[in-house]
């Protein structure tokens, strides 16, 4: 085998000999050859399976010959958008298209379209009718069956349908792949794959189809988003692996969209087969003169340890995407890879994080979920720890220990992210010390996202008094060790639930904190969350109780303004938040106010505190809008859009 970049020319292709790749994959991200982008694990692996795999990175969608420059594949194409949505790639939260792609070298805008995925597969589908697509990635497995999308505001199909793929590969889809290629080898026609776990496929008739689900049908989805509602949370409740159903989603009476049940987890020596594959560890060299691919700064020094999470946040899509039964790599193989990157030329003695999406689920939250899967019903860490949980660190406590031995290592850095219950959850403590001492940077990052338990309780994240009670043992143990160490907080706004009331006891906290955040999170409602959900349907999927949805963009940009109200440019915007809220006892000059009052005008405004309504555009939830909360002001609903835009 030659250790080398895969090919992505015909001389590529020529120099190992090849008349034909077996697959090509089409990526919406520049060619890095790293174990955190998706397509070179892909690749890779079938590659150490026998299959010959070329890569087309950001081809031109415009030109067709683009995706012919490594011809027909034998067994099909693989495509996927990149490590992230095309979509959230493009555009901030309030739709602002983006100056910088990470994932494209030098940083360049624009090198891959809008839904990425779909139109990749269409411009293969224009040139080549009858090759098999298989669709894969961050973008397909959130759009799988019909799905809310943010950017049209409106209620998509399945994916499959759009892109004209033949099966998608959902999840992170190193088992699947493999089944696939090996299946579409042996002879059998891609449309009679419909029996391997972690895909999808589409079918005229259900006559093959057992033991499944059936969902609402598209249509009366459209209709009703109470449907959708349902739908979604059927689908959340069946993404465990060994608990999950097939499940059915019609679109008319001859066409239906099939999800096979998800594919069960790697085994801790199937991470290290996938982790030790030869990987070159960077981006294509032609990148070079570009500027290279800005993203290898954030992973060329770090360590993917685990994936999946347990922690279940509403608006993270996890859950659907890794699954919330945690996967590890052994201490040998991390240790291994550490040894690689300190043999880098550049490296400065730092690894920058041991962890994955969160840096301290090392194992499955219980010993059940190794078995019998995650509990449907119920979650692991919310609304507080599950009597069963496993919250013990000793494992990655050895872990970072054996990490910080090794020669030239100066310092490992723990930046992924820690859920701060599951910290205090554990019963001795010890990995708090340790954190402290050795593996922060002056500065812990922690995602409390806001303060206000009702907030917190649709975010399924834990009552606001377990972050305080994390910051007071966080800070009684820098104390103990004399040390001057912080924390960061990640806070969003406009979440579900919250209005202009939240939003001010948000505020009042970070006073009384005295800390002022350079950036907030404006909630994003991206593909496939409990969240979005919410923010599409105004109502809760786990209980189907009415949720006040923050909508209106004039109200967003106060709730963010609320929560970074000494900032100048934001005076206007908090002033008349607070107004609207009925807080104007926090406009004076006492130090309990946010802010001073306008030139001239009478500190206060009110005395004392009002109950504010909740403020919001006439939407879903039936909330008032904003003519009806603020008759005393002049502008209409576009004026006020129109303002917001310039």
């Amino acid at each position: 085998m030659i250790h080398d970049y895969l090919p992505i020319s015909r001389s590529d292709m020529n120099i190992r000999g090849w008349k034909q790749c077996d697959f090509v994959y089409v990526s919406g991200d520049a060619y890095v050859d790293h174990p955190s982008f998706g397509h070179a694990i892909i690749s890779r692996l079938l590659e150490a399976h026998g299959y010959k795999v070329g890569i087309i990175a950001q081809p031109d969608w415009k030109d067709p010959k683009s995706i012919q420059v490594l011809g027909e594949p034998r067994l099909g194409f693989l495509v996927s958008s990149g490590n992230m949505d095309s979509m959230v790639n493009h555009y901030s939260v309030s739709k602002k298209r983006r100056q910088q792609d990470s994932y494209t070298p030098g940083g360049v805008m624009g090198k891959r379209p809008d839904y990425a995925a779909t139109v990749y597969c269409n411009l293969i589908r224009s040139v080549y009718k009858k090759a098999p697509i298989i669709i894969g990635g961050i973008e397909a497995s959130l759009r799988r069956l019909a799905h809310y999308d943010y950017w049209s505001d409106r209620l998509k199909r399945s994916i499959l349908l759009d892109s004209q793929a033949d099966l998608i590969s959902y999840g992170m889809g190193e088992k699947s792949i493999v089944e696939i290629a090996d299946a579409l080898n042996s002879g059998i026609d891609i449309k009679d794959i419909t029996f391997i776990e972690g895909t999808v496929y589409k079918t005229k008739s259900l006559e093959s189809v057992y033991d499944a689900l059936t969902l609402p049908s598209f249509e009366s989805m459209k209709g009703d988003k109470l449907e959708y509602a349902r739908s979604y949370y059927v689908q959340y409740g069946n993404t465990d692996p060994f608990i999950g159903k097939r499940l059915v989603e019609p679109y008319g009476d001859n066409l239906f969209v099939v999800q096979n049940p998800p594919g069960k987890p790697l085994s801790t020596e199937e991470m290290d087969e996938v982790y030790n594959l030869p990987y070159m560890r960077n981006y294509h060299p032609s990148y070079e003169e570009l500027g290279g691919v800005p993203a290898i700064r954030e992973i060329k020094f770090s360590l993917i340890s685990n994936r999946g999470c347990f922690g279940a946040c509403s608006f993270c899509a996890l859950t659907f995407h890794q699954g919330r039964i945690i996967q590890s790599r052994s201490h040998n193989s991390l240790l291994d890879e550490a040894k690689l990157l300190i043999e880098e030329p550049d490296f400065k003695g730092y690894i920058h994080d041991v962890g994955g999406p969160t840096a301290d689920f090392r194992n499955p939250a219980c010993e059940k979920q190794k078995t019998k899967g995650a509990c449907p019903n119920r979650q692991c860490l919310f609304p507080e720890p599950c009597k069963n949980l496993n919250a013990d660190h000793g494992d990655y406590i050895d872990l970072l220990r054996k990490l910080r031995t090794l020669p030239k290592v100066k310092k490992v850095f723990i930046r992924s992210g820690i859920r701060f219950d599951y910290v205090l959850a554990d019963p001795g403590k010890k990995f708090l010390k340790e954190l402290c001492q050795h593996h922060v940077s002056g500065q812990l990052k922690v995602a409390p996202e806001h303060v206000s338990d009702k907030v917190l309780s649709k975010m399924g994240k834990p009552d606001n008094k377990v972050y305080r009670q994390f910051v007071k043992e966080y800070n009684e143990m820098n104390g103990r060790l004399g040390i001057k160490q912080y924390l960061v907080p990640y806070l969003m706004s406009s979440h579900p639930g919250s209005g202009l009331s939240e939003a001010v006891e948000l505020a009042e906290y970070l006073r009384d904190l005295g800390y002022m955040p350079e950036q907030v999170q404006d909630f994003y409602p991206t593909p496939s969350t409990i969240s979005t959900c919410m923010y599409y349907t105004g109502y809760d999927p786990r209980t189907m109780e009415k949720v006040y949805v923050p909508v209106n963009p004039h109200e967003k940009a106060m709730q963010r303004a609320l929560i970074q109200y000494r900032n100048p440019k934001n005076r206007d915007l908090v002033i008349e938040a607070l107004k609207l809220a009925g807080r104007t006892d926090l406009i004076g000059f006492d130090k309990k106010c946010l802010i001073r009052p306008s030139s001239g005008a009478p500190a206060g405004g009110m005395s004392g505190r009002k109950t504010g309504k909740n403020y919001g555009s006439t939407n879903r939830t039936g909330a008032p809008s904003i003519e009806k909360q603020g008759e005393r002001r002049k502008k209409t609903i576009r004026n006020v859009h129109k303002k917001a835009g310039k």
